[in-house]
């Protein structure tokens, strides 16, 4: 590819995007909330970006959601080229950590230059920032050399077990995957990500009554406790682990039977994550009369920067350059689905979504002044990547 950008007017970039209606647009999907293991929830989501896209003229497929999940929404552009013709991939996730009820206490505000809301930074914002590049690319009647997809799935947040089939499939036909997660605190785009493993764990313990008979039982909390900090310290520059679910007992006057948890490390480099994951399915129970289950999730692979992807940075580069603002490269951590493209080895670019921070927190919100250039960047790559 070619990452030199002529010196004509690219006219994308001077497309009339603005940012309040951006935000009037952004508003409905933002209030509607699509927790993950709500698939219900997600399908709405769903119903509201299928119906955005249509109305753009793309070809809306709906796939049914399976393991309990939602559904994925697939839209494809017409194109003269036809739907053989390795175009680019917009892969995008609908689904988001905030439960059912998180707008009562994260409600949508607009406070000078930024904007709160569930879901609104991880990743609505950039979801929509690239329709809304796609419907300004049609109301101007400007060509894109290659065929747009999206695809939008229900799951990612729990590392996309039920989609990512769908993902690496999808993507075996692009010629470029585009991915609108966050942009970096720089305002910078991800070209490459680290490994990740998850990790299921229960202990069995002994049952007893906590008053009357305490020293017959044996806890299955106290073992999983034992368990989480022998594994957080297991924590190197190299590898990390930290245990965020954990549920254990039922009755505060009986001694644990059962304690459940859930694991994630995550590594640089793909033999590190291994050498975890050898460590982590190689724990033993740390006190006796007490049984340890460990199994293995889903995996995220690493996905290293290779000369694709980097010709493709270079492409969203200059055209960063010709908006007036840099995009520096980084690998991050925090696992997306541009994991699998980029480990397939088709160019991919991640972290061209919206500016902002607080992911996963009550604190989620978007800088609102990220919104147009990073549409007018993401345009800019639709309609000059070939």
């Amino acid at each position: 590819m070619d990452a030199s950008l002529p010196a004509a007017p690219l006219p994308a970039l001077d497309l009339p995007f603005e940012m309040e209606a951006m935000l009037e647009g952004l508003r409905p999907w933002v209030e509607c909330e699509s927790p993950t293991f709500d698939a219900a929830a997600v399908n709405r989501m769903m119903d509201l970006a299928g119906r955005d896209l249509a109305l753009l003229g793309a070809r809306v497929e709906r796939i049914a959601g399976r393991m309990g999940f939602g559904d994925c929404v697939r839209a494809r552009f017409p194109h003269p080229a036809g739907d053989t013709t390795p175009g680019i991939l917009v892969l995008a996730h609908l689904d988001t950590v905030h439960p059912v009820g998180t707008l009562k206490k994260l409600p949508w505000k607009r406070e000078g230059g930024t904007c709160r809301g569930p879901g609104i930074f991880d990743m609505k914002g950039g979801t929509f920032l690239a329709v809304e590049a796609m419907r300004q690319i049609l109301r101007a009647g400007l060509p894109t050399p290659l065929p747009v997809t999206f695809l939008l799935t229900p799951d990612e947040e729990v590392g996309s077990p039920s989609t990512r089939d769908l993902i690496e499939a999808e993507a075996r036909r692009a010629r470029y995957v585009l991915v609108p997660e966050p942009a970096r605190p720089d305002g910078g785009v991800v070209t490459g990500r680290y490994a990740i493993a998850r990790f299921n764990l229960r202990s069995t313990g002994r049952p007893s009554h906590a008053g009357s008979t305490l020293g017959e039982g044996r806890s299955a909390i106290r073992e999983m406790c034992r368990q989480v900090l022998a594994i957080e310290a297991m924590t190197t520059e190299d590898c990390t682990f930290s245990a965020g679910v954990i549920h254990g007992g039922q009755w505060v006057n009986c001694v644990a039977t059962h304690c459940d948890a859930e694991v994630l490390s995550m590594a640089k480099r793909q033999a590190d994550l291994d050498a975890g994951v050898e460590r982590m399915l190689a724990l033993k129970p740390a006190a006796p009369d007490v049984a340890l289950e460990v199994t293995r999730g889903v995996t995220r692979p690493v996905w290293e920067p290779d000369a694709g992807t980097m010709a493709l940075y270079e492409v969203a580069r200059g055209i960063a350059e010709r908006l007036g603002f840099a995009i520096p490269p980084q690998s991050s951590g925090g696992g997306s689905d541009g994991n699998f493209t980029g480990a397939m080895g088709i160019p991919t670019l991640d972290g061209l979504g919206v500016a902002g921070a607080g992911a996963h927190t009550l604190d989620e919100h978007i800088a609102v002044g990220s919104l147009v250039p990073r549409a007018r960047l993401f345009a800019g790559l639709l309609s000059r990547l070939s």
